[in-house]
This record gives C-alpha cells, sequence and structure tokens, in this order.
C-alpha cells in the first residue's frame, strides 16, 4: 500500500502521530474516520500523488498514534486538539497552508480546523459527516435509530468499552467486500488494542461534551467557514434519508457550499476510490485556477 509514500511517526507536542505522506504539489492532508486508520487512503492517497503533496496520519489515540491522557469532558480527544495535532503535523512536514479532506469523524476535524486555523486551511472537502452541532440539534427517532453508536460510545454510565473489548470481532464485524485485505488487518489489529478503543469511546464522549460546546459557541458568534468547502456524501448512505440534501446543513455555516453524490454506501474513499478521485481533482484545479491554493497546479 501507499506505494511511493515515507511512514513516519512524528512528535507534535501532546502526541506521536503515525503518518505516511509523499507526492508533489500543493499539500493535502487526509482524515480518517471512526473506526479505521490512515490506511483507507491508500488508493486515492497514491493517485492524488501524481499533482499533490499528500499527508495521511492516525488522529490521535487512533490506529499507531500516540493515546492521550483523559482530561475533563475528554478534551484529549476533542476536534479541537486533533485540528492542532494537524496543524503541528503540517508545519513539521514544511507546509503552512494546505487542503483538507476528512471523512467521517475526520470530517469533524477538518470543520474544526477550518474554523479555528482559516489561514492555514485552503478549503475543506467533507465526505460523511454532517455538522455535528446541527445533527445533535436535530437529532429525531430516525436519528437515534440509524446513528444510536453515537450515544452508546459516548455515554459514560455503562462503557461501551467493556462490551466492545469482549469480542472485538463480533462488534466491529467481518471484513466488508470493499475492504482491502491488508486494510482490514490493519484495522482489525488497532480494534484489538483496548487502549485504542478506549479513545474511540472518548472521541464520540467529547462529541457530546467539549465538541458541543466549542460547536455552540461558534454558532452564537456567527463564526463561518469562508474557505471553499466540498460536501460529499453516498446516495446508499444513511446521510439523504436524514437530511434530504446533506449539504444544506452547510450553508449556515459556511460562505461556499459545492456538493457531490457519489454511488456509494458510508465508506466512499474505499468503495468508489477513482470516482472520489476524479472528483477531489476536479474541485482542487479549480480552486487553484481561483489562486486559493498556496501553489496552484499547471492545469
Amino acid at each position: 500500500m501507499f506505494e511511493g509514500c515515507t511512514l513516519e511517526h512524528i512528535d507534535v507536542g501532546p502526541v506521536v502521530l503515525r503518518v505516511r505522506h509523499g507526492g508533489a504539489g500543493p499539500a493535502v492532508v487526509l482524515l480518517h474516520g471512526h473506526p479505521c486508520t490512515h490506511a483507507t487512503w491508500h488508493e486515492v492517497a497514491v493517485a492524488l500523488a501524481d499533482q499533490f503533496t499528500v499527508v495521511c496520519p492516525d488522529l490521535r489515540g487512533y490506529g499507531g498514534s500516540g493515546v492521550p491522557a483523559d482530561q475533563p469532558e475528554h478534551a484529549q480527544m476533542s476536534k479541537k486538539a486533533m485540528a492542532g495535532d494537524v496543524v503541528s503535523l503540517m508545519h513539521r512536514l514544511g507546509h503552512r497552508r494546505f487542503a483538507v479532506v476528512g471523512h467521517d469523524r475526520g470530517a469533524l476535524v477538518g470543520f474544526r480546523l477550518a474554523l479555528d486555523h482559516p489561514e492555514a486551511v485552503s478549503h475543506l472537502v467533507n465526505i460523511g459527516g454532517p455538522p455535528a452541532y446541527d445533527a445533535l440539534r436535530l437529532a429525531d427517532e430516525r436519528f437515534a435509530r440509524k446513528w444510536w453508536h453515537w450515544f452508546f460510545l459516548g455515554q459514560t454510565e455503562k462503557p461501551a468499552e467493556e462490551f466492545i473489548n469482549r469480542d472485538p470481532d463480533a462488534w466491529y464485524g467481518g471484513k466488508p467486500d470493499h475492504c482491502a485485505d491488508e486494510v482490514f488487518s490493519e484495522y482489525r489489529t488497532a480494534r484489538h488494542d483496548p487502549r485504542v478503543v478506549h479513545a474511540m469511546c472518548e472521541d464520540y464522549r467529547a462529541g457530546l461534551t467539549a465538541d458541543r460546546r466549542d460547536d455552540e459557541a461558534d454558532k452564537a458568534a456567527g463564526r463561518k467557514i469562508n474557505c471553499p468547502i466540498l460536501v460529499v456524501w453516498g446516495k446508499h448512505d444513511d446521510l439523504p434519508d436524514l437530511y434530504g440534501d446533506p449539504a444544506e446543513p452547510w450553508h449556515d455555516w459556511a460562505t461556499d457550499v459545492h456538493s457531490r453524490e457519489l454511488d456509494a454506501g458510508h465508506h466512499v474513499q474505499e468503495e468508489r476510490s477513482a470516482e472520489l478521485t476524479e472528483t477531489l481533482k476536479f474541485f482542487l484545479q479549480e480552486t487553484a485556477r481561483r489562486g486559493m491554493l498556496a501553489h496552484p497546479t499547471d492545469h
């Protein structure tokens, strides 16, 4: 996997991140979701690397990255903390300005990056991750039925770790058809590490506490994302059922919103990697033409 990319462990201050990076051109950081690692991007990253410098970290607490010590309100796994890691990582790799592509929980980190570090983020691609503020505010029976895991993983009265660690394979399930053997093996290794399972649960607990507080404060202050944002979703995912048009909530958070639906489920980057890559390239190239990337491409 990741032909032509370098695998490193880079100290970003609070934690050490495992990261693969390679290619040449404008920098693009690819952020995975739950319960995955950066390996989810293996096909997309290689396909982008002919025109872009790609950086694929494991988020703190996930995969082979460091697991931070617990803090009040689960702030050690907040999206604000994760966003800070990404900025530090990109600075250490020599990138002051970069594009962000996030899937699932990684999409929420991208959201926080664009709000907290507008000077660093040239534009944002959100895949399968609705604004958490709106998802929780509008949560109804349909949401509870489809995305009940937000609350199971996020509650603390009966910690989910005790149930998951008894049989991680039963909890997370077997290998999906769209997942390569080597990728699934990496996922499985991480899911069998109780420290990683705890960190992933803490991610969801932060989503109900520290993250929600941060989102509510930004909403009250009227803060918006000013870089261009592309919202991508799979038409077989839950998002269309829950929101109709998954891009609609983003118009309250961003000034320049674009959208694209692909014939896929939730894991678009694994199910339709070639289509997603072409979608990303087109968006990144159009952004470059408009002068919004630090180092425009030749196309």
